[in-house]
């Protein structure tokens, strides 16, 4: 596993991780379809809330444009539970304790936090086409109007 990031065209690291309910969940089980996977630091915090929230407002119409969502952090499977509850979440929250999933993707590694080079979670999104190849590598996403842009670039109009 590297820490290298992904470039489009590449194969998408698979992976079955456990989602909120205590379920294996592996990127296999979305073959065929496309797939957005978004990585985010921490559950129930401000930045991570607003994005989730955001994709959970924009589900219905990703879903009807053909996108599953599925977000992963290192938080363990009971947080993420509290998390989708809090929230009313409505699609899978995968749990990456050991981050070897959020390294397969880049989506770890060293960032800038407050002017200060920390090593972290990078806010990172990826686009799965149905062949599990990674369409679309997003890094240092912002938490906030993201699902806009991702929208945007993928062409769903509102």
């Amino acid at each position: 596993m590297t820490d290298a990031r992904l470039e489009a065209g590449t194969p998408a690291p698979s992976f079955t991780l456990t989602d909120q309910d205590g379920a294996a969940v592996s990127l296999s089980d979305f073959a065929g379809q496309n797939v957005i996977v978004y990585f985010y630091p921490a559950a129930m915090t401000p930045g991570c809330t607003t994005e989730a929230c955001d994709f959970r407002d924009n589900l219905n119409s990703l879903k009807s444009a053909g996108y599953q969502v599925i977000g992963i952090s290192k938080d363990a499977p009971a947080k993420n539970k509290q998390f989708q509850e809090q929230d009313g979440l409505n699609f899978p929250l995968l749990s990456d304790e050991d981050l070897a999933v959020h390294r397969a993707y880049g989506a770890y590694g060293e960032k800038k936090l407050y002017g200060k080079t920390v090593e972290g979670v990078i806010r990172s999104t990826f686009v799965v086409d149905p062949d599990g190849t990674v369409r679309l590598p997003l890094y240092n996403v912002k938490a906030t109007g993201h699902v806009a842009s991702l929208r945007k670039k993928l062409g769903i109009d509102s």
